[in-house]
């Protein structure tokens, strides 16, 4: 049985629901606490944010493929050289109105909580997401040596940092088998209210 090979490549509009549900898959349980929508929802809000909101320059979202299927995600931004700031419009409501505006509006709250602003020299993981159907397989590892490589190949960037929740020590472990390091143990009552987890660690792993 010949297996169908896996390649990486930039997200694509066409993707965007795909990442949506794997969004929800990889941080279902973050969003539980904050919102009452089901997966289907907070999927189809996904692809609506990644539509109507404009993608920050310095950053890129790869996507992990089979067959055509979406199997993996990973999101990487970095500290962009000009202070500029992009002027960002609101999108028009009905694009949203199914999720409700409560909804929308603890999600978009929730959102900015989890945001981190990276400084000079360091490329920040925001998510990487592998489906539940294809863990174990090595795509996770895959993901990683992209961003590993973008880091090398960029003379501005050094580092790789990310975020694990305290609550995931099977996560974090998986990280220092990477040899990512806790640079910083963060303890936040506002995310504990918002998404039940207190305790934070942001780990860094060196790449020059």
């Amino acid at each position: 049985m010949t297996t169908v090979p896996i390649t990486l490549e930039p997200m694509q509009t066409k993707y965007n629901l795909q990442v949506g549900h794997l969004l929800v898959h990889g941080f279902r349980g973050k969003f539980q606490h904050l919102t009452n929508m089901n997966d289907d929802d907070l999927a189809v809000f996904f692809e609506n944010l990644f539509e109507h909101f404009p993608t920050e320059p310095a950053s890129q979202r790869m996507v992990a493929l089979q067959d055509g299927e979406v199997i993996g995600t990973i999101s990487i931004k970095w500290k962009p050289e000009s202070d500029k700031k992009q002027k960002q419009e609101f999108p028009s409501w009905k694009s949203f109105n199914r999720l409700g505006k409560w909804n929308l509006l603890k999600m978009l709250i929730g959102l900015s909580l989890l945001d981190h602003k990276p400084q000079a020299g360091e490329c920040y993981i925001a998510d990487i997401v592998v489906h539940p159907d294809h863990r174990s397989k090595g795509i996770g590892k895959l993901l990683f040596q992209w961003a590993q490589h973008f880091v090398q190949t960029e003379p501005h960037l050094d580092v790789l940092s990310l975020h694990v929740v305290g609550s995931n020590p099977r996560a974090k472990h998986l990280y220092e088998l990477l040899s990512f390091q806790t640079h910083l143990q963060k303890n936040s009552l506002v995310r504990h209210l918002f998404f039940k987890e207190s305790k934070w660690d942001y780990m860094v792993l060196n790449l020059k």
